[in-house]
């Protein structure tokens, strides 16, 4: 090449510019990652970053569906529940030993977020999840059993409640929660911790009998809220561990 010719790679300036676009993205997607939920807490030297490598994103305000608000993200979290826990060692990261009853308290594979207390909604607005006594459009297939006016067993063998009723998800047509009565109040359980027999009974392997008392209740007893699904759906879970002293350690 001679003097004073100039050279010029398109190749070379593409793949320039392919690598420029790839490592901006990298770092946009890195930051738009913080938006919500950053930082969950600070165990000390190791995790103490406020906003993280790049900075937190520019606050964004969205528009809720159906007219339920706007939310601006990032921004204030929201007020979190007493941990009743404390760290087995000092060192950060270490695992929680429950203070009290972990069920109740929310606590390992019992603890739940903090969600809004309203119902999930359909593309019109209307509760999602409702009890076929409110959605009359919806029914129990004849080919398969019934679990209503049918006993709950614990995973004691014991029986701890009765069917009432069926929750359906208008969205998603299919039953979501079985509504039972314990006595002196109603509760509901996750379909998917249950198992029902051919002959209707219920058995659920997640909790004792006698736990079906303490499950979360309703502020209304026609409709479930965000919040309350996933509190009912915490101590269901919760009780994989914890229902049974047996449960919690090693296998071997």
């Amino acid at each position: 090449m001679g003097t004073g010719e100039f050279y010029f790679d398109f190749a070379a300036i593409m793949f320039t510019a392919f690598c420029g676009a790839f490592v901006y993205l990298v770092l946009y997607l890195h930051k738009e990652g913080k938006r919500e939920g950053f930082p969950i807490r600070h165990d000390g030297v190791v995790d103490n970053y406020s906003d993280g490598v790049g900075g937190l994103p520019d606050p964004k305000t969205y528009k809720l569906a159906h007219g339920q608000g706007e939310r601006t993200v990032p921004g204030p979290m929201p007020e979190q529940y007493e941990l009743k826990a404390k760290p087995v060692h000092p060192h950060p990261g270490s695992p929680l030993e429950p203070t009290g009853d972990p069920m109740v308290d929310g606590v390992g594979p019992a603890a739940y977020a903090i969600r809004p207390e309203h119902p999930d909604l359909t593309v019109d607005g209307e509760p999602r999840i409702v009890p076929l006594r409110v959605d009359a459009d919806h029914k129990v297939h004849g080919n398969d059993p019934d679990p209503r006016g049918k006993a709950v067993f614990g995973c004691d063998g014991a029986k701890g409640a009765t069917v009432v009723d069926l929750w359906v998800d208008r969205a998603e047509p299919h039953f979501r929660y079985a509504e039972l009565d314990v006595g002196e109040r109603r509760v509901l359980l996750p379909m998917t911790m249950a198992r029902v027999k051919r002959d209707g009974t219920v058995h659920v392997k997640s909790i004792r009998s006698d736990q079906f008392q303490q499950v979360p209740g309703l502020a209304n007893p026609d409709q479930v809220t965000l919040q309350e699904e996933d509190k009912i759906v915490a101590f269901y879970g919760g009780g994989t561990m914890y229902a049974m002293p047996g449960r919690q350690g090693p296998v071997l």
